[in-house]
């Protein structure tokens, strides 16, 4: 009976003491807060850094280099290469906001990756409008309502999902709003491929011109193959959010989130746009007659 009697002290002992040390680590509606960041190695830093300093930077140089070119080329000023260009800043838009930060967070250690919470909540606004756009005022209004007993953002950027973690409150509201929005999304971004797909579908095949068929078909291949892309690593990142046993992999698709679709999506829409691949033939042709004209006098 006595042994019972310590085994129970000794029980309540351990909560107070847990309880304690949840109260010490959790720090009430502090305005610094800390970034979990990336999980890498000491020695594998440098070659995390330097992989996404190279991505970057050739994902900027193709994204301004496409900008330039449409911007100079007056057969390129078209209805097509406007929306072309608004898919072009908004890649770039949404990598700036993330990569920079992430670069520089990398060369820290973990305790010293901070970041205030007005930055944070400004990150995650331009992640969210980087995503979409239509629902990112009503999801900012719902996040800065919560209270915060927590200061560690457990992903490499600041997105409203980890804001939502900081929260000792009840997020229900936040996450039922999330996931209705992320269905209706899904549900409304699918019927529309599938409305417009079935009637180019229907065109293509009443249609005896074979030239328009063939130039359809390249269109929406191409379109198809980016739009797969950008869906299954966005929903990706929203699934995973839902399980923290699979953090790292979600920060993985965080990444390729910004860097994949907006690294693609240049050479896809630029090497399938003849106008564009002549531009850029005209260039290689005439920088290889340069020496030959050399060589003759």
């Amino acid at each position: 009976m006595e042994s019972e009697w310590t085994m129970f002290r000794t029980s309540i002992a351990d909560a107070r003491f847990q309880q304690l040390w949840l109260m010490e680590n959790y720090t009430y509606n502090s305005f610094m807060l800390q970034m979990e960041g990336l999980n890498v190695t000491k020695d594998s830093t440098y070659l995390y850094f330097s992989f996404l300093l190279i991505s970057y930077t050739v994902f900027m140089i193709m994204n301004v280099g496409i900008l330039v070119l449409i911007f100079i080329d007056r057969n390129l000023h078209q209805p097509m290469y406007i929306l072309f260009c608004n898919l072009t800043v908004s890649d770039m838009i949404g990598s700036s906001n993330i990569l920079p930060r992430l670069l520089y967070d990398l060369l820290l250690p973990p305790s010293e990756r901070l970041i205030s919470y007005y930055e944070c909540v400004v990150q995650a606004f331009l992640t969210q409008l980087f995503g979409t756009t239509s629902h990112t005022m009503l999801m900012i209004g719902l996040t800065i309502r919560l209270n915060r007993c927590r200061t560690l953002i457990k992903n490499p950027f600041c997105d409203n999902a980890s804001l939502f973690k900081l929260s000792c409150e009840s997020v229900f509201i936040n996450n039922v709003y999330g996931l209705a929005f992320t269905v209706v999304l899904f549900i409304a971004s699918i019927g529309s491929v599938v409305l417009t797909y079935t009637k180019i579908t229907i065109v293509c095949l009443t249609s005896k011109s074979k030239s328009l068929n063939s130039k359809a078909l390249k269109t929406c291949s191409t379109h198809l193959v980016v739009y797969l892309i950008l869906s299954i690593s966005g929903y990706t990142i929203v699934i995973l959010h839902r399980f923290p046993q699979y953090s790292d992999y979600r920060k993985l698709s965080a990444i390729l989130f910004v860097i994949v679709p907006g690294g693609l999506n240049p050479i896809i829409y630029g090497l399938q746009s003849k106008e564009i691949r002549n531009f850029f033939l005209k260039i290689f042709n005439s920088r290889k007659c340069l020496p030959n004209n050399k060589s003759k006098q």
